[in-house]
């Protein structure tokens, strides 16, 4: 039963970094396509993480100390990115805006046509 969960859960995450590479080359400004950077890279890597946590314990009849300690790691892991991952977004679209980047407009859009 757990291998269904884990089977589902990489492959949300596998299905949500393919959303991001197609939000990386189809959106249209910088701001855009951080936003889907950061959204979707630690909604993704989150997903998969978990997935694997749950895969490492659910691998032998009774869980073990190592194996509680490997999946610690990863929901860690998991803690870290959580947090990390937004925040180095966040910094570098205010960079990009301090720098003067312009945003996108249908303006913008038309004058590129």
């Amino acid at each position: 039963m757990i291998e269904y969960v884990v089977v589902a859960l990489v492959s949300l995450g596998l299905l949500f970094f393919f959303g991001t590479s197609l939000g990386l080359l189809r959106l249209p400004d910088f701001y855009t396509r951080m936003h889907a950077a950061g959204k979707g890279d630690t909604l993704s890597s989150l997903l998969i993480l978990i997935g694997l946590a749950l895969y490492h314990v659910g691998q032998g009849d009774h869980v073990t100390l190592e194996m509680g300690l490997v999946s610690l790691k990863m929901i860690l892991i998991c803690i870290f990115i959580f947090i990390g991952s937004p925040t180095a977004t966040h910094a570098i679209m205010k960079a990009g805006y301090d720098a003067g980047v312009p945003h996108w407009t249908k303006e913008s859009e038309s004058e590129n046509t």
